[in-house]
């Protein structure tokens, strides 16, 4: 696990995201959990990724699926045990494979010790650690990241929530809300953590005038110059064990604005969600790629490449949708996918997102080829956002198929237990076993892409050229002899001139490239 001559491992490393509650059950309650994962590292050793991102596995009332901690320093029991988590550290190092956790520094739980003190008197000193305002009415207008209030009184006083009641806000200006969390990382990385994953990290400092939100005017708790001296500091934190990382999700409409996150002296890296919400359109797809290599130049940081994760539509489902965008403000809940063209096109953005420069970020399931679950019932619904704003993120959240021809599909070590969102039956052919082996799966696509990465030395480098092609094909070079081609013209295009196929997310007919198809292609050099 060492750096590469490209730099450190998390320029240029894939990233897979395990979502503890859905990866594996070991225990038999329908729920997934660390012995789960510890029983299937042979998985990710043989997807051959360089990292795990952990969402959260903490003490937690589950109002948010574990986002509402109440101990960022012990394991809950649902999942497991703190011995069980070091172990787990330490089996994946020596599966070669790091480890980074999530961190929620927004909110905690509103059954955290703090704010039960705070609850029990207005006097209490823990008070101060939280947004509490006396007044006779809801203090500000103020909507919440899931819609909705972001305001619920208690008493005569109000306190404040971006997301929901039982996740009250913080109050980043209090000194003892910024130690506790710089012990939580020292915490983390003493137990050998490689990386800190930093949940709605542009949110933590809010406009103390509590300022009503209006048009055209700046967001009194989003991106406030104050959340950068946070993040600076956690930079000398993690700049104090060897080869560490903080990974920022920075939700940011302006690419320059979400690169001030990735200054030299703060974040590592950030999620591009610019690509993640990207239409499959090669206009589109072409300017998004140029916009995030400028602005991450600019800041010396590494791009990262992101389709899914715990929090949007699966790919498989989005890019199957006339409207392939992805956006919270824009819900696409039950309208018509092809899901054939969704896992087409799915197939052809892999190998795009592994090829360009920089990390590239697996979501659980996106390596089956997984489509979004829109068929649960709505009794069963978990997801706290579905009662704001009518769209559920559960749909992405369903335990991961394994074996067999029905549910649990091996999920859980109990054939009789129930997985706790519902799997469906036509997964049957997208479980681990059935595509195991199995050259024109999408698990075997990923495990070659994913190997060919590792022993590509151009796809170590940070530099990427575009080819003189069809505008309608995103087409670009990486290194001397390696090139990527993907065909989104709508019409089977001639391949450049090359010695081999490497790699092909579909059928080649000849020297054609079919539409919605991406190759990896070795060129010929000094001729």
């Amino acid at each position: 696990m060492s750096t590469t001559d490209a730099g450190p491992w998390w320029r240029s490393a894939v990233i897979y995201q395990v979502y503890p509650r859905s990866f594996a059950d070991a225990d038999g309650d329908g729920i997934g959990d660390i012995d789960g994962i510890r029983a299937n590292l042979t998985h990710l050793r043989d997807l051959g990724v360089d990292a795990i991102w952990m969402s959260p596995w903490y003490p937690s009332p589950m109002a948010d699926a574990g986002y509402d901690v109440a101990d960022f320093r012990d394991i809950d029991p649902v999942f497991g045990t703190l011995a069980g988590a070091e172990a787990l550290i330490a089996e994946a190092h020596a599966a070669g494979i790091r480890m980074i956790v999530d961190i929620v520094p927004n909110h905690i739980s509103s059954e955290h010790p703090w704010f039960q003190a705070a609850l029990a008197s207005p006097d209490a000193p823990e008070r101060e650690y939280f947004w509490f305002r006396k007044s006779e009415q809801m203090p500000t207008n103020w909507q919440g990241e899931f819609g909705g209030s972001t305001w619920t009184q208690v008493g005569d006083h109000w306190y404040l929530h971006l997301f929901t009641p039982e996740q009250p806000d913080l109050n980043w200006e209090h000194p003892v809300v910024q130690a506790e969390f710089e012990d939580i990382l020292r915490f983390w990385f003493d137990r050998g953590v490689d990386g800190i994953r930093i949940d709605s990290a542009a949110l933590l400092h809010k406009d103390p005038a509590l300022p009503e939100v209006t048009d055209g005017a700046p967001h009194p708790f989003h991106d406030l110059d104050r959340v950068h001296d946070v993040y600076r500091s956690w930079r000398r934190i993690a700049d104090e064990y060897p080869d560490r990382a903080l990974i920022g999700e920075v939700w940011m409409p302006e690419v320059e604005r979400f690169t001030n996150y990735l200054r030299p002296d703060e974040l590592h890296a950030a999620f591009n969600f610019d690509f993640l919400g990207c239409a499959w359109d090669p206009y589109l797809m072409r300017s998004c790629i140029d916009r995030t290599l400028e602005a991450h130049a600019q800041v010396g940081a590494p791009p990262t490449w992101v389709l899914s994760n715990h929090d949007v539509t699966r790919h498989v489902t989005r890019y199957g949708r006339t409207d392939t965008t992805f956006s919270f403000d824009n819900n696409l809940d039950g309208t018509p996918v092809d899901l054939e063209l969704g896992t087409r096109r799915a197939r052809a953005a892999a190998l795009l997102s592994l090829s360009l420069p920089g990390a590239a970020y697996v979501y659980q399931g996106e390596e089956l080829g997984l489509w979004e679950n829109e068929n649960i019932p709505v009794e069963q619904i978990q997801d706290p956002m579905y009662g704001r704003r009518g769209h559920t993120r559960d749909g992405c959240r369903v335990p991961l198929p394994w074996t067999g021809d029905e549910p649990p599909f091996g999920f859980s070590d109990s054939l009789t237990a129930t997985p706790w969102l519902p799997q469906p039956a036509e997964w049957k052919d997208r479980t681990v076993q059935a595509q195991t082996g199995d050259p024109s799966s999408m698990l075997e696509l990923y495990r070659s892409a994913i190997k060919l990465r590792r022993a590509e030395p151009s796809l170590h480098a940070e530099a990427m050229t575009w080819l003189d092609t069809d505008p309608q094909v995103l087409a670009y070079t990486r290194g001397p002899d390696f090139a990527c081609v993907l065909n989104l013209s709508g019409r089977p295009i001639p391949l450049p001139e090359h010695e081999t196929c490497l790699l092909a997310s579909g059928p080649l007919d000849g020297d054609l490239l079919s539409t919605d198809t991406a190759v990896w292609l070795r060129l010929r050099t000094g001729e």
